[in-house]
């Protein structure tokens, strides 16, 4: 018999809220800006990445909430509140994250300055400083600004999303006429200068703008002057109606630039007469959040972080070229005969990746290459390599995702380049994004043809892989292989797949699958056998598949799960999910690979576990309207580097990991008698990489021992 589950009446005391669990996830990586353990620039690397998360996260997730506001659309969300509940609760919790950032941006300024970086007032440059600080005003900043005058017959300027601008109240000599100016400030031009003479001191370009700017406006006398910064509405919906996809994006691509102004950043001391013009001018609705702080545009302190200081920086590393390949002589299709294996991203090279496209394009054998392309950056060796091979006669299909939210223009410009080059571009499906990493080879071998391929639980994206943990498989598996012709031909063709021997897939089987692997774990705890379950996720917002772990924690099944942002589950609560742990990990490297893992009776870890691997997070939008692999594990190395080295060094890293309470709270875990930190871990240890049994006698890799 079936033990009831006891459910709380109140949604909001079943699950948390998604808006909400993303501030917190905002909330550790600001955290992080205050680490000693850090060097000072990347401590504050972190605070402006804090910085640039809450930018989009107004451009997306608040926009939309307004959106549903303004039309009226009540609709609760998983928790049960309004979208008007939910802002609320985000104003007020952003607030005191903003408050925070500022709080951290002060004490980061008085370290920074003990090492000698200074970002300095204007009142302590010197005369002679500012002489020369004038003369680079003069040639080097001022050519980019124009002054709008805010009159009747000048209407208020359109501002443009993230876009820094000033506003002037003047007085005209000779006739005493008030003034309104305003003047924005380029992208172009750096947030920062640095102040001629000794040291290292930096001056911010908003104060230099004022200080000079008689310059601008001769004959006028300044009365008061202030910064401020808007953030735009910038989501793309997508209508169902849209019959040409290339068209719709390149024209909502425009009308995104123009989106309504969801959040308004004010300096500090702005007279209230100024903020009325700003508002009136803006259209500023009252529902328009609007804060005021010392330092507007938080993620510009970027620019410092690249300043030229190793010493204040996590030292360098240099990912490794994996053994496999150098034994095979960089040879990839070779090594991938030999054997199935997993490279490990940042810590081994993602040239791994480019070197098989690249060889593919090369090698005369290869007769067809197929690829899904999510984000490939704006310099990809990709999508070069993938032009070369269509220019010299292989067939090439390239499927072009151009829903990747703010890589919908860049997306449109290598579409446009690789039909230029005979590639066949294929752009999916209108209601969904093909979000599923996956690039196939088909050589000629012998006569016969043979397959490869590789699966990514990260972009085809050389920037973004030096800092996300992710995984690349590689296989000739014919199995596998085709699996993935099947699931290409689903995003080119809409044919769906009759039968699938290895892969699962979303939007028509995954779900299914996952709430089958978890009834099997259920199943195991009701026979009295182990029972566990292991997931590594970025987000985790679907409550159907929250309810089924609610179920199987309280049928016995032991739940660890790793999930680095989002998490709508509520872990700990006596008869709901008293076997269900949460921990997130914020350090170095973002967590981003996707795996998991169920003990089929044996608990956690064994070698008979089944493992997973997979391009999606257990969120509505990836199970339901996304193109989504999810690939089992079976090789017996590959198997033992996913669990036991990667999940398991997650769970017992103590250094940068958040223990989710059920409160909602996350609590920092203390390091203990045994410090175990998973990035320094990867650094340092050579990975399994397909040379298990070789490096096992060798005892390269050291074994990793869990214990509760």
């Amino acid at each position: 018999m079936t033990k009831k589950i006891r459910k709380p009446k109140a949604l909001h005391k079943r699950y948390f809220n998604r808006e909400l669990s993303w501030l917190k996830f905002n909330w550790r990586v600001l955290e992080e800006a205050d680490n000693r353990s850090y060097p000072l620039l990347e401590r504050l690397r972190f605070l402006s990445i804090s910085g640039s998360n809450l930018d989009e996260f107004f451009m997306v997730r608040v926009a939309g909430l307004m959106g549903q506001q303004s039309r009226g659309i009540d609709e609760p969300s998983v928790d049960g509140r309004t979208p008007t509940q939910q802002l609320n609760a985000i104003a007020k919790d952003s607030d005191a994250l903003m408050v925070r950032q500022q709080k951290i941006w002060a004490k980061l300024k008085r370290k920074l300055a003990a090492k000698d970086i200074k970002v300095v007032a204007l009142s302590s440059v010197g005369k002679i400083a500012m002489k020369q600080l004038e003369k680079h005003f003069t040639e080097q900043i001022l050519p980019m600004l124009t002054p709008q005058a805010l009159d009747p017959a000048h209407p208020f300027p359109f501002i443009p999303n993230l876009g820094r601008s000033l506003i002037f109240d003047m007085e005209r000599q000779g006739d005493g006429q008030s003034v309104r100016q305003l003047v924005m400030v380029p992208h172009s031009v750096p947030r920062f200068v640095r102040v001629p003479g000794k040291g290292n001191r930096f001056l911010a370009t908003d104060a230099l703008i004022k200080r000079f700017v008689g310059q601008l406006f001769p004959n006028h006398k300044l009365l008061a002057a202030g910064s401020f910064r808007i953030t735009r509405d910038s989501d793309i919906e997508v209508a169902e109606e849209a019959e040409d996809l290339v068209r719709y994006f390149r024209s909502a691509i425009q009308r995104r630039r123009r989106g309504s102004v969801i959040r308004l950043e004010l300096e500090n001391g702005l007279p209230a007469e100024l903020e009325t013009l700003i508002r009136e001018g803006l259209g500023c609705g009252p529902h328009v959040i609007t804060d005021t702080a010392a330092f507007i545009g938080m993620a510009d302190l970027a620019e410092l972080v690249e300043l030229d200081f190793p010493a204040l920086k996590f030292s360098a590393f240099a990912p490794r070229m994996p053994e496999r390949i150098r034994e095979h002589d960089g040879d990839c299709f070779a090594a991938i005969r030999q054997k199935d294996f997993i490279i490990h991203h940042p810590y081994e090279s993602f040239d791994v990746v480019l070197d098989f496209v690249e060889q593919a394009a090369r090698d005369p054998d290869v007769v067809a290459i197929k690829q899904t392309l999510y984000r490939a950056g704006k310099q990809s060796q990709i999508i070069r390599a993938l032009c070369r091979a269509a220019e010299d006669g292989k067939s090439v299909t390239a499927v072009v995702e151009l829903k990747a939210r703010f890589d919908e223009e860049q997306n449109l410009l290598w579409a446009s380049q690789l039909e230029n080059s005979g590639v066949q571009v294929v752009y999916g499906f209108v209601d969904m994004k093909t979000h599923a990493k996956l690039s196939m080879v088909v050589r000629r071998e012998d006569g016969q043809l043979r397959s490869y391929c590789h699966f990514g639980t990260g972009n085809y994206h050389p920037i973004t892989a030096r800092i996300y943990t992710d995984f690349s498989y590689f296989t000739a598996n014919p199995d596998i292989c085709q699996d993935a012709a099947q699931l290409f031909n689903y995003i080119t063709g809409y044919i769906k797949p009759q039968r699938l021997d290895t892969l699962s897939m979303s939007p028509l089987y995954m779900r299914e699958d996952i709430m089958q692997l978890i009834d099997e774990e259920i199943g195991h705890a009701k026979e009295g056998r182990p029972a566990a379950i292991w997931v590594k996720l970025n987000s985790l917002v679907d409550d159907r598949i929250i309810d089924k772990l609610y179920e199987a924690s309280e049928t016995g099944v032991e739940i660890d799960l790793l999930i680095r942002g989002i998490c709508c589950l509520r872990p700990g609560v006596r008869g709901m999910s008293s076997r269900i742990r949460v921990r997130s990990a914020i350090g170095r490297f973002l967590e981003h690979s996707r795996a998991w893992a169920f003990g089929a009776g044996h608990g956690l870890p064994h070698d008979d576990a089944k493992v997973f691997i997979s391009s999606a997070d257990w969120m509505q939008r990836n199970l339901d309207r996304r193109v989504e692999y999810m690939l089992p594990i079976t090789d017996p190395t590959v198997h033992s580097q996913v669990l036991d080295q990667v999940l398991v060094a997650n769970l017992l890293d103590n250094q940068q990991t958040w223990h989710l309470k059920s409160d909602g709270s996350y609590e920092r875990i203390a390091g203990g008698e045994r410090p175990f930190n998973l990035h320094q871990y990867f650094m340092h240890n050579p990975s399994l990489s397909g040379r298990g049994e070789a490096l096992a006698e060798r005892r390269d890799v050291p074994e990793l021992r869990l214990t509760r």
